[in-house]
């Protein structure tokens, strides 16, 4: 009876958050508990699930039927899907915490706690559900929280448009998601995800529908363009989307409905392309970017590709184990981060520096995360990519549920993405908190949170107790996670294989070193200059993020809207017209009949013998000429 607490709980307590009126004082308090509590409710009944269930937990009932086909209120919870839920209400817990410092003065913040609350239940109800259409309800609500905790700062002029293209881009995914869903249950006869695994069949026209959800949800190439742009939203809410929520959903949903994936190699293959992609692409952009969230954004792009590589390529338990403790040190990451922000009052790492001396907690949350991020062994970011590799690299010899050439492509392409992680990943670290300590009298450059926080007096330092415990209890699982491979338990739940600590990590190791070890070579020889200098020419593409915005704004926003003009034009000038001009035509001929009918009695008398005599005359000419 618990399962369907874990989601339940906070959406329960997120609505009667809502109903709390934004203000100071006792709607304040009462939207952190609300939220707080619904968090630490769920993490209490994921720890409790966790500890008690070793098989499959299945309750639910019906709920509606429309002709043969039912949807049922249908909950599911398997080890792994805990090990999802616990990351989950662990990042939330720490969100919904560490916001009350984030946020002390923000007088909309009982709406935002509310939002939070909905959110994590909504990605909890995707991790639980058993049914299409329960997990859909999930999903969309996800998507409408993305959207009201996107564009939260209404003071910013970034965040109501970040906020649209969010919705909207996700929306354009959601679009095939919903068709790929009934395409499966009407075949399938069920929306039970349970029947649909139970006699997995080809259904690779459906799949390939779902997959464009899963691209707009997990930011996979070419509907990533959202996730750089919502760094407009505070950044906690940064943390729980790039984390635990959102993202995280589309490689569930695949991890989820795998059996089904695999039976179709061109939906492996298009996955593979797609995620190759996505993972060099990200890490590319990352290595341009000067605001420090957007080095953040970008680098969750990719390592989206990772998961989404890891399930291309036939190994869906080394994409779930990435992704868990992905939500640990990326949290950790943008946390600290709001931290800097906090404190600088900047969101651009060019006008920071020097601030490891004040800011001791920050500078050890980042290099935790940043060599979690960058695969330094033995931080879990390493076992985690270590695992995605060598799957990768097994997939090269066939035999696997995709082609070949797939394999070859996500391993190249994780390769070339461990050297260029590692160097943005060093150029973060050295330009924040080595270097030039700017001066606080200096001239800010406005950011993204910039409008939320005045530059506070004297030196930067550490958060309050509140911001700061949050980062030093995610920093335990970016450290430590990772070693959840050598548990027998852990590796059985997630059917992981053991670690392999053979050749095959030495390639990764290397380009690690050369990553990290060229960022800090030119950092060094040229004291103060960004390394990205060095990218030349190239660097204006890559903070452009490939200038894809410009692109999908030349092949698909012009030709839609000059399309809706040209309907717009039919509409208005054949269309209306035809009906307009029927009525003016009818009410005119009516004005001339009315003004016919108003003639003196002696014309219209006159006008009648007229009338009948030329009837007659023309009665006579016909039967004449009959």
């Amino acid at each position: 009876m618990l399962t369907p607490l874990l989601p339940g709980v906070p959406l329960l307590l997120g609505l009667v958050g809502l109903i709390l009126k934004p203000g100071d004082g006792g709607p304040r308090k009462a939207a952190a508990f609300l939220g707080i509590a619904g968090a630490a409710l769920a993490l209490l009944i994921a720890i409790v699930l966790v500890v008690v269930v070793d098989a499959p937990v299945q309750v639910g009932m019906e709920w509606v039927r429309f002709g043969d086909l039912t949807v049922s209120l249908s909950f599911s919870l398997g080890p792994a899907a805990l090990y999802v839920a616990l990351a989950v209400c662990v990042v939330a817990l720490c969100v919904q915490i560490y916001s009350v410092g984030y946020l002390h003065d923000d007088p909309r913040y009982a709406p935002y706690a509310a939002q939070v609350a909905l959110f994590t239940g909504a990605m909890l109800l995707v991790v639980s559900a058993n049914d299409l259409v329960l997990l859909l309800v999930g999903w969309e609500v996800m998507g409408a929280c993305s959207y009201l905790l996107i564009g939260h700062d209404r003071r910013l002029p970034e965040a109501p448009a970040a906020a649209v293209k969010a919705f909207v881009v996700t929306r354009v995914g959601d679009v095939g998601f919903l068709l790929g869903i009934v395409w499966l249950a009407v075949d399938a006869r069920t929306f039970r995800i349970d029947g649909l695994l139970a006699d997995p069949g080809v259904h690779t026209a459906a799949m390939l529908l779902i997959l464009a959800g899963v691209a707009g949800k997990s930011a996979q190439f070419p509907l990533h363009t959202w996730l750089p742009d919502a760094m407009a939203g505070p950044t906690p809410i940064s943390a729980l989307i790039h984390a635990a929520t959102m993202v995280a959903a589309g490689v569930f949903v695949v991890f989820r409905l795998f059996p089904l994936f695999a039976a179709s190699q061109v939906t492996l293959a298009v996955l593979g392309v797609m995620a190759s992609v996505t993972l060099l692409l990200g890490a590319l952009a990352a290595t341009a970017q000067d605001d420090l969230k957007r080095v953040l954004a970008w680098s969750t792009v990719s390592q989206l590709g990772y998961m989404t590589g890891a399930l291309a390529v036939g190994s869906p338990a080394a994409a779930l184990f990435h992704l868990l403790t992905h939500a640990a040190f990326k949290a950790l990451l943008f946390l600290a981060a709001g931290a800097i922000i906090h404190a600088v009052g900047t969101n651009f790492m060019s006008r920071m520096g020097g601030l490891r001396t004040h800011m001791p907690v920050t500078f050890v949350a980042f290099v935790v995360g940043l060599g979690a991020l960058a695969g330094v062994p033995p931080l879990a970011g390493f076992w985690t990519k270590e695992n995605v590799l060598v799957a990768a690299a097994h997939a090269t010899e066939g035999g696997g549920p995709a082609p070949a050439w797939v394999g070859w492509m996500v391993w190249v392409a994780g390769l070339l993405g461990v050297a260029i992680t590692a160097w943005y990943a060093t150029r973060l670290l050295l330009r924040t908190f080595f270097g030039h300590v700017r001066s606080r009298t200096e001239e800010w450059f406005v950011g993204f949170d910039d409008a939320r926080y005045e530059v506070p007096p004297g030196p930067a330092h550490d958060p309050p107790g509140v911001m700061r415990w949050p980062l030093i209890v995610l920093a335990v699982p970016a450290v430590l996670l990772g070693f959840a491979a050598f548990l027998p338990g852990f590796r059985s739940a997630l059917e992981l294989e053991s670690p392999h600590l053979g050749v095959s990590i030495v390639a990764p190791l290397l380009l690690l070193v050369v990553g990290a070890g060229s960022s800090w070579w030119l950092w060094h020889t040229a004291p103060g200059v960004d390394p990205a200098q060095a990218l030349g020419r190239l660097r204006p593409l890559f903070a452009a993020g490939f200038h894809l915005d410009q692109v999908q704004d030349l092949l698909v926003v012009r030709p839609v809207r000059a399309l809706a003009g040209a309907v717009r034009l039919l509409d208005e000038k054949v269309v209306d017209a035809a009906v307009e001009g029927t009525g003016t035509t009818t009410t005119r001929l009516g004005d001339v009949l009315a003004g016919a009918h108003r003639a003196a009695l002696p014309r219209a008398a006159v006008a009648v013998l007229g009338g009948a005599l030329l009837l007659g005359v023309l009665a006579a000419i016909v039967g004449v000429a009959g």
